[in-house]
């Protein structure tokens, strides 16, 4: 799923690309995907795009009065057209048509690849945060490092950075990615760290995200299929610690993995996996 770095450097070649122009046309493909009634989407046409933002893994988008809250989940993607299509294309879901010049027009598509249809769009009205309002404080906002400072949180440190009402942006990659960067094990809990672990946890999140930040802030275009994101454990399982060439191991859940490293985060010991088990047995 697109985290806060993907998702804030999305937003502003958006912004580059389309703000200023109007709305001519909104041509909705995927109607489970929108979340609201009121105001109707077709209230967009005619609003002008100004102001792209985003918030965790939302992308803001206001057009005149109104706003538009996207969220991608995991396979939604978004592409530019220019001039803009008028099939429906593969996993349409949301094609926002602007006008280029007086001869033509261009524009913004959402889709899905692959078979899960978890995109979600909301438009919004005044000060209706929508899905906004149940968010914490974005990740790089230095609110957080206070939160993380003093928390008490019994939580295991993985599940405590996903989780979106506490600090919104960080989803699995960058969750096993900062834990690695603190040398912290991800089954620990917040409230077990002393302050100079906690320090190193904060210091941490912001120096990854901000490190990916900058490398996304180098892609052109919308969003393509495949990220090609370069993990620094998250995903590398079995493969070299980048830091000490230990071999780094996982913990399977259900709907996701962590990814770790035994010597640098959990003082050689390999956690409880529910794969390896199942195995030994």
């Amino acid at each position: 799923m697109p985290e806060l770095p993907v998702i804030r450097a999305l937003a502003e070649r958006i912004e580059a690309q389309f703000s200023g122009q109007e709305v001519v046309g909104v041509v909705l493909l995927q109607f489970s995907s929108l979340k609201t009634v009121e105001p109707p989407i077709d209230a967009l046409a005619g609003g002008t795009l100004a102001g792209v933002a985003s918030y965790g893994k939302y992308l803001v988008l206001p057009v005149g009065d109104l706003r538009v809250v996207l969220h991608l989940s995991q396979a939604g993607r978004v592409t530019f057209e220019e001039p803009a299509k008028t099939s429906r294309g593969r996993g349409g879901v949301l094609r926002l048509n602007f006008v280029r010049d007086p001869e033509g027009t261009a524009a913004l598509f959402v889709h899905e690849f692959g078979r899960e249809r978890r995109v979600g769009i909301w438009v919004l009205a005044g000060d209706d945060p929508g899905p906004l309002a149940k968010l914490g404080p974005e990740a790089l906002d230095p609110v957080v490092g206070e939160l993380l400072m003093t928390s008490g949180d019994k939580r295991r440190l993985h599940t405590v950075l996903r989780d979106q009402r506490l600090v919104a942006g960080i989803g699995r990659g960058h969750a096993d990615d900062i834990l690695h960067r603190a040398r912290l094990a991800p089954t620990r809990s917040l409230a077990s760290l002393d302050e100079a672990e906690r320090r190193r946890l904060h210091d941490s999140l912001v120096e990854d995200l901000t490190l990916r930040l900058d490398v996304e802030r180098g892609r052109e275009g919308g969003l393509p299929a495949k990220l090609s994101e370069d993990w620094r454990v998250h995903g590398h399982w079995g493969e070299p610690c980048p830091d000490c060439a230990t071999e780094l191991a996982r913990v399977s859940y259900e709907e996701y993995e962590m990814t770790y490293c035994p010597r640098c985060q959990t003082e050689g010991k390999l956690l409880a996996d529910r794969r390896r088990s199942r195995f030994l047995k």
